[in-house]
């Protein structure tokens, strides 16, 4: 019983947290199935402790994923609005609006990501 009720504290706390704070699935199962299986490693669970921390990892992995795709997106828009800006400083206009489009584009993309 005792262990019930530390899993169910777990995930209800776990739950409020991800709620308030998370926007990304993955992460916030990750976060979950971690605690899960640390609650049962608590207990000696082993194997309990192998199968949630298998599906965190792959929630991880997943979130890992997504967060090295937005971030690679952010980069090429960085890099665009360099573009643009040194193109507007030497007067080239259509270059710069080339340049700050592609940083839109790049931006919308990372957002759909994450």
């Amino acid at each position: 019983m005792k262990k019930i009720i530390a899993i169910l504290s777990t995930v209800a706390g776990l739950s409020l947290g991800v709620t308030a704070y998370a926007t990304d699935h993955h992460a916030a199962q990750a976060l979950e199935h971690a605690a899960i299986a640390e609650t049962h490693g608590e207990e000696g669970h082993a194997k309990v402790v192998a199968q949630h921390a298998k599906t965190a990892l792959e929630h991880a992995k997943a979130a890992e994923k997504e967060h090295a795709d937005a971030h690679t997106h952010s980069t090429a828009a960085v890099k665009s609005l360099e573009d643009a800006i040194k193109h507007a400083d030497l007067g080239h206009a259509p270059e710069a609006t080339k340049a700050a489009k592609e940083a839109v584009d790049h931006i919308k993309q990372a957002q759909q990501i994450k």
